[in-house]
């Protein structure tokens, strides 16, 4: 269950799951995510900037959490998270997807946890207090029995718009995601195909937040980095506030 603009949700008023007091980014609204994926930004960008110039400017811009979704050899993988953890400083949260590991070797903030991962609430003993937890959901009651599981922090719920990272897969729409965010008290980030004119709907259905690739991706660069990052980011939260 969503809270109102500026608000804190029943899941941060309460110190979140982690065993520790929630990180504060965790409990501003809207939490505004980042999502990698280092091909589609050189796709995107015709290989000007690369993945650390985004992730610098997003920390810049004001984003909340970064969300690492990224493949490659452990090694490379650690020294890249490593790397983005010092970039984004105290202000903004550095999640690795799916992999504990790396995210405890590299001082990451926590983990995302893909819906077909092992249950939060058999990572949870063997992490430290403060580790965010989070994981994908696809409908209301999956997300019931997420919550019901424990070891979580937040959700994040979708596909809800058509979305190119997943072309072939189903969306749940407006209606999924309002459903899954009046049944559980987590907050629930929105995810798949947001653009900044399809915010407002979805934190009027409830969504504490948002997630996305391509929202940080298709910008208009002009000005620099930094400030095509911060139209994007202010942009969504004068959403939030105006809903």
């Amino acid at each position: 269950m969503g809270s109102g603009p500026g608000g804190a949700s029943p899941a941060s008023a309460r110190g979140g799951v982690s065993g520790g007091v929630s990180p504060a980014w965790l409990g501003r609204r809207p939490v505004v995510s980042l999502v990698t994926d280092s091909s589609r930004l050189a796709a995107a960008t015709g290989g000007r900037i690369t993945l650390e110039e985004q992730l610098a400017a997003a920390v810049a811009a004001g984003v909340d959490l970064i969300q690492i979704r990224e493949s490659g050899s452990d090694r490379s993988l650690v020294e890249l998270v490593t790397r983005c953890v010092a970039l984004a400083g105290t202000e903004c949260g550095v999640l690795v997807n799916d992999r504990v590991d790396v995210a405890l070797v590299s001082g990451a903030a926590g983990v995302h946890l893909p819906a077909r991962s092992v249950r939060a609430s058999m990572i949870r003993p063997h992490v430290p207090p403060g580790f965010v937890l989070g994981r994908s959901v696809h409908g209301a009651a999956e997300a019931a029995r997420v919550e019901a599981d424990g070891g979580v922090d937040y959700l994040t719920m979708g596909t809800v718009y058509p979305s190119l990272s997943k072309p072939d897969g189903g969306t749940c729409g407006v209606s999924g995601l309002a459903s899954t965010t009046r049944t559980v008290a987590l907050p629930v980030l929105a995810i798949g195909g947001i653009v900044v004119d399809r915010t407002a709907e979805v934190f009027a259905a409830g969504a504490a937040g948002v997630a996305a690739i391509g929202l940080f991706q298709d910008i208009d660069w002009i000005g620099g980095w930094v400030d095509g990052m911060r139209r994007v980011v202010h942009a969504v939260r004068r959403q939030y506030v105006a809903f």
